[in-house]
């Protein structure tokens, strides 16, 4: 077992006045040779923009990226022709492939919203770029792991473009679920969003995260009131 340990004071960061950012991974101005992907995940960025704020449309191409909102709304507009609005509960995915143009902006022109971005190298590269969004509900994420991203059909989430599955689960305290790997070369990287957990010997708390590899399974113990996010991403 290999394991990499971030804690949430530990991340880069960056604040913009519109935007306060905190980085796990080298992003931007922010720059850590021993921090600039955990296998094929390469960006997990900790975003709050203010009411007004948001990113003018810029482009991307050859990456996954996956917003997950924590509070408040995005407006998203793409030029696949997406356009709407992803709040709490919601996951988005886009595959930029040959390249896609997006913009996303809060909601609100009062209201914080802090969301989760992902970005992951892709499988395949240039495919047809393509955006999707998912309501989850609290039922489904309820003291269990509930897979929202995946590559297969099976797990009824959204589609990705990579070997690689996203789950999220909200625990009440004394709660443990298990989470078996579908790829023996994967490793699995793990951020709590709220409350604090155990798993593989390490207590973490809020924002903390933590990348497991050369495993087969892993338990997740929440000590507290817990949400967490699970990646399973290919090493190489």
């Amino acid at each position: 077992m290999q394991i990499i340990l971030h804690r949430a004071a530990t991340r880069g960061g960056a604040d913009h006045g519109w935007l306060t950012a905190r980085h796990t991974f080298s992003f931007a101005g922010y720059m850590d040779p021993s921090r600039v992907h955990f296998g094929v995940l390469r960006v997990l960025n900790d975003d709050i923009i203010a009411g007004g704020g948001g990113f003018p449309t810029h482009p991307h191409d050859n990456m996954e990226i996956v917003t997950i909102p924590i509070t408040g709304a995005l407006a998203h507009r793409d030029s696949t022709g997406g356009n709407g609005e992803i709040t709490s509960g919601e996951v988005q995915i886009m595959s930029a492939g040959t390249g896609i143009r997006h913009s996303e902006f809060n909601a609100s022109e009062t209201d914080e919203v802090n969301l989760l971005q992902i970005w992951m190298f892709p499988k395949l590269r240039n495919i047809a770029p393509r955006y999707d969004q998912r309501a989850f509900s609290a039922d489904e994420r309820k003291n269990r792991l509930r897979v929202v991203v995946s590559p297969d059909d099976a797990d009824d989430a959204l589609w990705i473009n990579q070997d690689a599955y996203f789950a999220v689960g909200s625990l009440v305290a004394g709660t443990s679920v298990e989470w078996k790997l579908r790829n023996a070369d994967s490793g699995v990287y793990v951020f709590v969003i709220e409350g604090a957990i155990e798993i593989a010997g390490e207590t973490l708390e809020r924002r903390d995260g933590i990348g497991i590899s050369e495993i087969s399974d892993l338990k997740i113990n929440s000590s507290t009131e817990s949400s967490v996010l699970l990646m399973e991403v290919p090493m190489r």
